[in-house]
């Protein structure tokens, strides 16, 4: 016998129930998901029947679920300042908190000139895409070490019309961009400790290249702030976000640039690094 939303829904919140923190919302994600639907039209139409392939596809996607794989690989999207990314296992999640690098950028470069940033450790684009969306006259660049996650933020780029202010490059830090100059440099590097323990749905599934950065977390930060300083213009911005209890060292490594300040996330942690390159 065909199976009921209601039905499923109930099933796939108990089937959740010991590895979702939020089963009941986890299992209505992936049956609006698998139904093409959205909530409401779940809630309204209770007995609605599922057919073979929308089961299976369920039953699939809640296995995975139960693995603890997140969500949003399975779902395939994540939202980034109110555009949707796609995001697969080749590229780290956006985390709201990085949302407050973007805002610093903009709070520190004008909006009405044509500006050359660079993103370095780009991912799925996130934070490229929302500056390209955001600066209509910026021109973008998005590096990256790995060509699958180019791929992911060239698709980004295309889906919310930007690509054609964005250019995507496989590169180790700035490495690609020698000799270039920019307006201001951001970067989402890895900045964990190798030797922190995660939770299972961060440290079984999601890129350890996008996470860890050595014993003390800094290793990048140690490689591209000197690049930075090189290839940034005279008075251009380098904003980096880093992790819990790094502000000191993050300090130190900036000593020699002009205007160091961090901006705090929303449980009051500092969470952005800017500095201004001497004019």
């Amino acid at each position: 016998m065909p199976e009921t939303l209601r039905s499923a829904l109930d099933d796939g919140a108990e089937q959740l129930s010991s590895s979702s923190q939020q089963p009941r919302r986890d299992a209505e994600l992936l049956l609006m998901h698998v139904m093409g639907c959205d909530r409401v039209f779940l809630l309204t139409h209770p007995d609605a029947k599922l057919d073979t392939a929308q089961k299976e596809a369920l039953d699939a996607a809640l296995r995975r679920r139960a693995a603890h794989e997140p969500m949003q690989y399975i779902l395939g999207e994540q939202e980034f300042y109110g555009l949707r990314m796609e995001v697969t296992p080749d590229v780290l999640i956006p985390r709201p908190e990085t949302e407050h690098l973007v805002e610093a950028l903009l709070a520190h470069v004008a909006h009405d000139l044509p500006l050359k940033i660079a993103d370095v450790g780009t991912g799925s684009g996130a934070i490229a895409v929302a500056l390209a969306h955001l600066l209509p006259l910026a021109e973008i660049t998005a590096l990256d070490l790995y060509p699958q996650a180019l791929q992911i933020a060239k698709r980004n780029a295309e889906a919310h019309s930007v690509a054609g202010r964005m250019r995507f490059l496989q590169s180790d830090l700035l490495a690609a961009v020698e000799g270039e100059s920019f307006d201001a440099i951001v970067s989402n590097p890895p900045y964990i400790a190798d030797s922190e323990v995660l939770e299972a749905q961060v440290s079984e599934w999601e890129p350890h290249t996008a996470l860890f950065a050595g014993q003390t977390g800094l290793e990048i930060y140690e490689r591209l702030i000197p690049q930075a300083a090189a290839a940034l213009k005279p008075g251009g911005w380098l904003l980096l976000e880093i992790g819990h209890g790094q502000q000191a060292a993050i300090a130190a490594l900036l000593r020699e640039w002009s205007e160091v300040s961090f901006v705090p996330d929303l449980q009051g942690i500092p969470r952005v690094a800017c500095a201004r390159r001497s004019a």
